[in-house]
């Protein structure tokens, strides 16, 4: 069987309620489903009350965008309530929101009529992400589509892109490990690195805490995916994987498959939380 351990909700910048998306996972046969929002675990309770329901299970989790350009931690099996990353996360959702409405207020600038109210409806009382601005963008005819939203406005260097607090490497993965979550470096072709350097950063991350790397993605090849897994056995990493489904923000990734080619298999759930 299989499982998908990068997915996201309405509790963040995905389309599908939390309770839809685990039901949804449930139908399509997968045996687990990890909701990884951003920033945040609002969507877990709904999660689990859903999972216990239709018989999967559920691994709470969250994704981190951390201060190295492009990187991105999954930290899985990371329990609700208090702890050192828990904690956090409540400053993270707040430099979150700072940032939204320095956004808004650019593409005013800009000449957008687009206001911080309009942003956070798209987001339907969940946290909001620059999807749901790009989605604000496209219905109030801006831009085309979310992808043009963020080629021309809100990529990383573009005119309506605003920073916001992000942890360190260090900080996150101890954090992560404090709090009993096993934390996996996601979707690491964001990190524009070329092997050699990758190998090198997956040295120091090791060194730091870093249990898997995400080498079973929607979007690699077959050998992308096989050189990414050798990579991760070399550093005594699990190769993990997920489709980091969005819903009809990225339409073109469907839940447990990708782009139908996606199988992230029983066995790495259970390696993972080996590891815990």
């Amino acid at each position: 069987m299989a499982v998908d351990l990068h997915t996201h909700s309405t509790a963040s910048d995905g389309s599908d309620t939390p309770a839809d998306l685990v039901r949804r996972a449930a139908q399509i046969g997968l045996s687990a489903v990890a909701l990884t929002d951003h920033d945040t675990q609002e969507g877990i309770a709904e999660a689990q009350e859903a999972a216990d329901q239709v018989g999967i299970e559920l691994i709470p989790g969250v994704e981190l965008s951390l201060e190295y350009h492009g990187m991105h931690l999954v930290v899985l099996f990371l329990q609700p309530g208090p702890g050192p990353l828990q904690d956090r996360l409540g400053e993270l959702q707040q430099g979150r929101e700072g940032r939204n409405a320095r956004i808004a207020l650019t593409l005013q600038e800009l000449g957008m009529d687009i206001t911080l109210d309009e942003i956070e409806a798209e987001a339907g009382g969940g946290t909001v992400g620059r999807p749901h601005i790009a989605a604000v963008m496209v219905r109030k005819g801006y831009v085309p589509d979310i992808a043009t939203a963020f080629e021309e406005y809100l990529a990383v260097g573009r005119p309506a892109y605003q920073p916001r607090p992000r942890l360190s490497p260090a900080e996150a993965l101890e954090l992560a490990r404090r709090s009993g979550g096993v934390p996996v470096l996601a979707h690491p072709h964001t990190l524009e690195l070329d092997d050699a350097r990758l190998d090198d950063l997956l040295a120091e991350l090791s060194d730091l805490g870093l249990v898997g790397l995400e080498c079973i993605y929607a979007t690699y090849s077959p050998d992308e995916r096989a050189r990414l897994v050798e990579m991760a056995r070399r550093h005594g990493l699990v190769p993990s994987g997920g489709s980091d489904y969005h819903g009809t923000y990225k339409p073109d990734i469907a839940l447990g498959v990708g782009l139908g080619d996606l199988h992230v298999p029983e066995d790495v759930l259970g390696a993972l939380a080996a590891r815990a």
